[in-house]
C-alpha cells in the first residue's frame, strides 16, 4: 500500500491549486479584458471631455465630463498615469462608441492604458507566480535526483521534530530533522531537514541509515530509512544545530491520541485525518485572508481572485515547508 503523503503527491497537491488559481485569476480578467479589446474597437467616436476632479484614490484618478453626439452628458472616471497632464480644467479627448444607448467612454490618448493594464498585470503577476511555484518544485525534485543517485555510506540517525517559538503565529506545522552521526557511539555532528514522511513516525531512538550525497560539504544529501525510504532533502546539510529553531523528539511533540486516551474492549480511536486535510486548511484561511484583503482595499473583482491566489500560496508554502500534517 502506498504512504498517505509522498513528497510527490504533495508536491503535485501544491502544483495543481497553483494551475487552479492560475486558471480562475486568467480566466476571468481575460474575458474581461477581451471584452475591453472589443468596446475600444467600436469607440470610433470622439468627444472633447473636461476634467472636473482629478487626485482622486491612491493612484490620482481623474473624472471627466463629457457630452455625446446625442448631446447627453456623462461624468466618468477615469485611471490615469500622466496625473501631472490631466488636472482639473484640463481637455481629456473620450472615445466611445455612438451606437451604444449607454455609451461607455475611453481615453483617446494611446498611452493612457491604466484600465486595461490594471487588467493584463495581474494575469502576467499570476503567470509568473506559477512559474515560479512550478521551478521550485522542478528544482527540488532534481536536486533530490541527483543526490539520490550519488554513493551512500551508513550512518547513525534520529529523527527531531523542530519549531520556532518566535515565528508568527500561523505555523505551517513542526517541521522534519534528521540528527547523523558516523555511528552510535559519537554525538550527532551533522542536521538535514527533510519533507515529512509517514516513514519518520515510525523510527524510535537512533537507527542505521544509508545516507547519499558527500556529508563534508554543506550540499543537500539523501537519507534512505529503513525499508528503502528516501526523504526528500530541503536546503543545504548543516554541520550545527539549526538556529532558532527547538529540536526536539518527535515523541515528546504532539503525541498521539492512543498515548492519552484508555479505550473500553471492542472500542477503537477514529482514523487519523488525511495528509491533505492541512492543505485544505491552509486553502480556506488562504482564499479568507486574500478575499478580505482584495474585498477591502481594492473592491470589485479583486475579492474572489485575491482569495484564489492567496488559497495557492499558502498551500505551496505548507507544501514547500515540508512539515508534518
Amino acid at each position: 500500500m502506498s504512504p498517505p503523503r509522498p513528497a510527490l503527491r504533495v508536491g503535485l497537491l501544491a502544483l495543481a491549486a497553483t494551475a487552479l488559481a492560475f486558471a480562475v485569476i486568467a480566466g476571468v480578467l481575460g474575458w474581461q479584458a477581451y471584452r475591453y479589446a472589443g468596446a475600444h474597437e467600436r469607440a470610433t467616436a470622439v468627444a472633447e471631455g473636461t476634467v472636473v476632479e482629478d487626485g482622486i484614490g491612491d493612484v490620482g484618478d481623474i473624472r471627466v465630463r463629457w457630452v455625446d453626439e446625442a448631446g447627453r452628458e456623462h461624468v466618468q472616471r477615469f485611471g490615469i498615469y500622466d496625473t501631472d497632464r490631466y488636472t482639473t480644467g484640463e481637455p481629456f479627448p473620450v472615445a466611445y462608441d455612438p451606437a451604444e444607448p449607454a455609451p461607455r467612454g475611453f481615453p483617446v490618448d494611446p498611452e493612457e492604458t491604466s484600465e486595461e493594464d490594471d487588467l493584463v498585470m495581474p494575469i502576467v503577476l499570476a503567470g509568473l507566480g506559477t512559474v515560479l511555484f512550478a521551478l521550485a518544485w522542478t528544482v527540488r525534485g532534481l536536486l533530490f535526483r541527483r543526490a539520490a543517485r550519488r554513493p551512500g555510506r551508513l550512518m547513525a540517525a534520529s529523527v527531531l521534530a523542530g519549531d520556532r517559538p518566535d515565528g508568527p503565529p500561523l505555523t505551517v506545522g513542526s517541521t522534519t530533522w534528521i540528527v547523523l552521526a558516523d555511528d552510535r557511539r559519537r554525538d550527532p555532528d551533522r542536521w538535514q531537514r527533510v519533507m515529512w514522511h509517514p516513514a519518520v513516525d515510525s523510527v524510535r531512538g537512533t537507527v542505521p541509515v544509508t545516507v547519499h550525497g558527500d556529508v563534508s560539504t554543506n550540499r543537500r544529501v539523501v537519507v534512505e530509512l529503513p525499508g528503502r525510504v528516501r526523504l526528500v532533502p530541503i536546503g543545504r546539510l548543516r554541520h550545527e544545530p539549526p538556529k532558532r529553531v527547538v529540536l526536539e523528539d518527535r515523541a515528546d511533540v504532539g503525541g498521539g491520541l492512543d498515548d492519552f486516551v484508555i479505550l473500553p474492549a471492542g472500542a477503537s480511536l477514529p482514523r487519523a485525518r488525511r495528509w491533505w486535510s492541512r492543505a485544505v486548511l491552509f486553502a480556506l484561511v488562504g482564499a479568507a485572508l486574500g478575499g478580505g484583503w482584495g474585498i477591502l482595499v481594492v473592491g470589485g473583482l479583486a475579492g474572489p481572485l485575491a482569495a484564489a491566489a492567496g488559497a495557492a500560496l499558502l498551500v505551496n508554502v505548507w507544501a514547500l515547508a515540508g512539515a508534518e500534517p
